[in-house]
């Protein structure tokens, strides 16, 4: 059966924008604004706290990874910071490696932080299905796959980005698996640690051409129409048909992209009876006519 997560982890295509090794001692804050790229950060030694717009502080101890995929402004600081307003500059102590706060002296927290982009047009789809902030702890694996994405980036070896898009894609499915239970937000994460939606959900990806209908969902979940209807809303954040609806236009973009045209074989793969009925569909869905959408996007595949 499909694996909905590693559907959607694959489709988002991470690639790797920036790893570093950040030590720290003293008082000390650095602020960011990542208009909307993935963050994570691996604590190996002492704690610290991450402050996130909107959103109560978090205080990272040694072991933890968190992961926001869609960081906005936020910042990062000793358990005591220094007096509100002030700010602390990194200081690049060696390739890779910055140190902030105080520059002599053994270092209060060892962490490691990186930054990803999704090559896919459609990331704000597949990140909305995602949680909005992802904090493990104890998973020291998660700190290992962030060593070497460290690693692999700062060299330039042959198959360099294949390998760093292939380890990004298992540090991410890796971090939102270790999540689960019903404090998760809406979402693919919250609807798949559900037993009898997770059915569903399996089921819509590995059949994504299949006729389905509520009553058809409902019954693969074993529940009634209405029960699925209503439990599926309020896990997964969307209904079930435009869950569905979103992730065959998904399917469809990553398609053409690769592919270019054959419209009628893009509409036959995600589930539509004929190039008319899917062209209808995709333009209202995404405000291009497939075959613009293919030119527009092919080449930057």
């Amino acid at each position: 059966m499909s694996d909905p997560l590693a559907d959607v982890v694959t489709l988002l295509r991470p690639r790797a924008a920036f790893s570093k090794s950040v030590s720290a001692s003293g008082p000390w804050r650095v602020r960011r604004a990542e208009h909307g790229r993935p963050f994570y950060c691996a604590a190996l030694e002492g704690s610290c706290r991450l402050t996130i717009r909107d959103r109560d502080p978090v205080v990272l101890e040694q072991g933890d990874f968190l992961l926001v995929p869609a960081a906005d402004a936020f910042e990062m600081s000793s358990l005591m910071p220094p007096i509100e307003g002030s700010e602390t500059m990194p200081v690049e102590v060696g390739p890779g490696e910055f140190r902030v706060g105080r520059q002599d002296g053994p270092a209060d927290v060892r962490m490691l932080v990186g930054y990803c982009t999704f090559g896919s047009p459609d990331a704000g789809l597949l990140v909305s299905l995602l949680p909005s902030l992802v904090h493990v702890r104890g998973e020291t694996k998660l700190a290992s796959l962030m060593y070497l994405v460290g690693e692999e980036a700062r060299q330039r070896r042959p198959a360099r980005d294949l390998i760093l898009e292939r380890l990004l894609e298992v540090m991410l499915i890796e971090a939102l698996r270790s999540m689960g239970g019903p404090a998760l937000s809406p979402g693919l994460l919250r609807g798949l640690g559900d037993e009898r939606l997770s059915v569903a959900l399996r089921r819509m990806h590995e059949m994504p051409t299949a006729a389905w209908t509520v009553a058809g969902l409902a019954q693969e979940a074993g529940l009634s129409r209405s029960v699925f209807f209503e439990r599926f809303r309020r896990a997964v954040g969307v209904a079930p048909m435009e869950y569905l609806l979103g992730w065959r236009m998904a399917l469809a973009k990553d398609l053409l992209r690769r592919e270019g045209g054959g419209i009628a074989e893009v509409a036959v793969r995600v589930g539509y009876g004929s190039a008319s009925t899917f062209s209808v569909a995709f333009s209202r869905h995404v405000g291009l006519p497939p075959a613009a959408y293919a030119r527009e996007h092919s080449q930057s595949a």
